[in-house]
C-alpha cells in the first residue's frame, strides 16, 4: 500500500470516527472505500472491524465520565449482541466476497431508505412506552448484521433505543457506543480466528478511530437533546444524498 492511500484512509477514518459517534454509519463509508483502493473484500470488512473496536472504547470513555449510559438497561443487551455478533461474523467466512459487495450495497441503500422513512424525532420518540420484547428481538437481528458488516448497524439502533425503549437520544448514543465495544470485540474475536484481520493496516486505523472517536464523544457527550438530533439528522441525510448519487451514477 502507496504512502499516499494510507494517509488517505487515516483522514477518512478520522473524520468518520469523530462524526460517528453521534451518527454512526462510518462503514459505509470507510469499507467501500477500501474496495477501492484493492483491498480484499473480506480483509477489509474484519479489518474495519477491528479498527471499529478502538473506536467504540474510545467513544464510550467520554459518555462514561458523564454518566450518560443505564447500565441496568444495557446489560441484557449486550448479551443479546455478543451472540448475535458472533453468528453473524461467522457467516463473513461462509459468503463468497462478491456476495460480501452484494450485502455492503444493498445495506448502503436499505440504511438509507430508513434514515428516510424515520421522521419521529427522538424527544417525542422518548415519551413511548418502553417494549422489550420488540427490543430484544431486533438487538439480536441487527448483532447479526452488526457482526457481518457493521454498516448502518449504529444508526438503526440508536434510532430503534430511541423509539422503543423510551431512551432520550443522549441516551441512546452513549447506550450504542456501550454495545458496539461487545458487538465489534466479539466480530473481530472472530475475524482473526479465521485470519482475515491485516494488523499492520489494522493498528494504524485503531489508533485513528479512537482519537477520533473520544473528540467525538468528548463534545458529544456535553451536547443537549436538540443538537445531537441535528448532528444525527444532517449526516445522515448527506450520506443518503451520497449512496443516491452512487447508485445513479452505476446506473446511468
Amino acid at each position: 500500500m502507496s504512502l499516499s492511500t494510507l494517509i488517505i484512509l487515516i483522514v477518512l477514518f478520522f473524520v468518520t470516527s469523530v462524526v460517528g459517534v453521534v451518527t454512526g454509519s462510518n462503514s459505509l463509508i470507510t469499507v467501500p472505500v477500501m474496495f477501492q483502493f484493492g483491498i480484499d473484500e473480506k480483509v477489509a470488512v474484519a479489518t474495519n472491524m477491528f479498527g471499529l473496536t478502538f473506536m467504540a472504547v474510545g467513544g464510550t470513555i467520554p459518555f462514561v465520565r458523564q454518566k450518560r449510559i443505564d447500565y441496568y438497561r444495557v446489560r441484557p443487551l449486550v448479551l443479546l449482541t455478543i451472540a448475535g455478533s458472533a453468528l453473524g461474523a461467522a457467516l463473513v467466512g461462509a459468503i463468497t466476497d462478491q456476495s460480501l459487495r452484494l450485502i455492503v450495497s444493498v445495506a448502503m441503500i436499505a440504511v438509507a431508505v430508513f434514515t428516510l422513512l424515520s421522521r419521529k424525532p427522538a424527544d417525542e420518540a422518548a415519551e413511548v412506552e418502553p417494549k422489550r420484547a420488540i427490543v430484544y428481538f431486533l438487538t439480536f437481528i441487527l448483532a447479526i448484521y452488526g457482526g457481518l458488516y457493521s454498516g448502518g448497524y449504529i444508526t438503526v439502533l440508536t434510532a430503534m433505543l430511541a423509539a422503543f425503549y423510551a431512551m432520550p437520544f443522549g441516551e441512546a448514543v452513549g447506550a450504542t457506543k456501550l454495545i458496539n465495544v461487545f458487538s465489534s470485540l466479539i466480530a473481530t474475536l472472530v475475524f482473526i480466528r479465521q485470519d482475515l484481520v491485516d494488523f499492520k493496516l489494522g493498528a494504524i486505523l485503531a489508533v485513528t478511530m479512537f482519537a477520533g472517536a473520544y473528540i467525538g464523544a468528548h463534545y458529544a457527550a456535553r451536547m443537549n437533546e436538540s443538537w445531537l438530533r441535528r448532528i444525527f439528522l444532517t449526516t445522515v441525510l448527506l450520506l443518503a444524498a451520497k449512496i443516491l448519487y452512487d447508485i445513479s451514477a452505476t446506473l446511468f
